[in-house]
């Protein structure tokens, strides 16, 4: 499937990459935001991406460096997390962003074809790593995760009010045989609900796929990592944009824009979320949870 990058002109537009500036992605995935990036500030700029899943960075590398190879001294795209990027910076000699940009959301590719189970919609080993290099898997804290604390990861990340009945089966089925693909935890899902929940709208294994995606890749701590690192690498009238797809990213963004402003660090360009207009989400429909939150580093 053809990666869209969401919410592209909202980015650009709040974001401002200007010539000349240097401009980081910290999530490279498949580079549609960054080649609008790169557009508009060479051919003097400086942009820096990141992105732990190294075959993800492949694809953007081939696709950056077919567009714009003239500017390749210019441009570094980089195995690593967005969690590290001041650390990532210093290593290229970078001294300072103009802008930052993190889209939290994974890609159509990791869905479609990376074939590490991030779908319950096909049957697929449970890995769920970006990071390939990382030991944890999905099917490890499965089948190795004490029962109270795999029912306190499906609440706290998937907020799934089934989460105590749900680790109960994962245990259970496990003691029986091993629980390997996305098909058998989505079937042992479905056992720990009542009957009523299996032909809603939302399908019922989603918020448990999601706590397990969020936990494995440890997401929340590697936001938390950036947000509390970041704002010394910005110079003054930098931005940060941050585009989340679920509630608990997007609080966590929310909550630490507030404080930076409270600190009288940064003010906020976005007072509430911008979210896709309608006819983005009629082209890409899993665009529709997104929210781009902009502040600008005084």
């Amino acid at each position: 499937m053809l990666h869209i990058p969401v919410l592209l002109q909202e980015v650009i537009e709040t974001l401002g990459p200007q010539k000349g500036q240097t401009i980081a992605d910290g999530t490279l995935g498949a580079g549609g935001h960054a080649s609008a990036i790169i557009e508009h500030i060479m051919p003097k700029g400086t942009f820096l991406g990141c992105d732990k899943d190294s075959a993800m960075l492949e694809q953007a590398k081939t696709k950056i460096e077919q567009a714009f190879g003239q500017y390749k001294e210019n441009i570094h795209c980089v195995e690593g997390s967005y969690k590290d990027m001041v650390e990532i910076a210093q290593k290229h000699n970078i001294g300072h962003f103009d802008g930052v940009l993190l889209d939290l959301g994974f890609s159509s590719w990791h869905i479609d074809e990376s074939m590490r189970g991030f779908s319950f919609q096909k049957d697929e080993p449970l890995d769920m790593r970006y990071d390939q290099n990382q030991e944890t898997t999905a099917e490890m804290v499965i089948q190795l995760m004490p029962q109270k604390d795999l029912a306190d990861i499906i609440w706290e990340y998937g907020q799934e009010r089934f989460s105590r009945k749900i680790a109960a089966a994962i245990v259970k089925r496990r003691k029986e045989k091993s629980i390997k693909t996305t098909a058998d935890l989505v079937e042992v899902i479905a056992s720990a609900l009542p009957a009523r929940y299996q032909h809603t709208r939302i399908n019922p294994a989603t918020k448990t796929f999601q706590a397990l995606r969020i936990y494995v890749n440890d997401e929340l701590g590697g936001l938390k990592h950036f947000l509390d690192t970041i704002t010394e690498y910005i110079s003054p009238g930098g931005k940060v944009a941050i585009i989340s797809f679920h509630s608990l990213e997007d609080r966590i963004v929310k909550q630490t824009f507030r404080e930076w402003e409270k600190q009288k660090k940064a003010h906020r360009i976005t007072k509430k979320p911008i979210v896709p207009k309608d006819t983005e989400i009629k082209e890409n429909p899993r665009s529709r949870s997104a929210k781009l939150r902009v502040i600008e580093i005084i």
